[in-house]
């Protein structure tokens, strides 16, 4: 996992450059807009059980054949193995945010995920479906202007929407 800074700096070595002038401003701008980047971080990390089982829920009452007999998610132990799985996702895209890059999310949570996903016969779109659920909830919840660092998030809510969008991507 590279942080921004030095993913900036790996990149410049490659092209054997200086850091550019945009480069510098972006990072720049990652500083400045810091702390809303941790109460967004902070926000998720306190309420994700409620994110995890809100979103399960809302899934569950979308495709209520997952908890049926017979579904993915029928008995304790695969309903825990679900709620397990999807409050990992929300653990590193809350690491993608805190370091402002998603390799970390895509290098140890989401690369062979799919591919495991399909050996156990666990329905990819299904997954793909709790993530979106979770990424509304987390996105409502880190948005809530009150207690936060105020000032433009709108872009910082893309960047979070966007590590969601990647990791439905990689299961569905």
């Amino acid at each position: 996992m590279l942080d921004a800074f030095t993913k900036v700096v790996s990149q410049a070595d490659t092209r054997g450059a200086y850091v550019t002038d945009s480069e510098i401003d972006a990072l720049k701008a990652m500083v400045a807009a810091g702390t809303k980047r941790m109460d967004v971080v902070n926000r998720i990390t306190g309420n994700a059980s409620t994110i995890v089982a809100n979103a399960a829920r809302g899934l569950f009452e979308a495709q209520p054949q997952l908890i049926q007999p017979g579904g993915n998610a029928y008995t304790n132990r695969r309903m825990a193995a679900c709620l397990r799985d999807m409050e990992i996702i929300l653990r590193y895209v809350t690491y993608a945010v805190f370091a402002g890059d998603a390799s970390v999310l895509n290098d140890r949570c989401l690369n062979g995920l799919r591919e495991t996903y399909q050996a156990l016969g666990v329905p990819g779109g299904s997954v793909a479906a709790g993530v979106q659920k979770m990424k509304e909830a987390a996105i409502a919840i880190a948005n809530d202007p009150s207690g936060v660092t105020r000032g433009d998030c709108s872009s910082l809510m893309s960047e979070l929407g966007s590590y969601f969008d990647q990791a439905a991507a990689a299961v569905g």
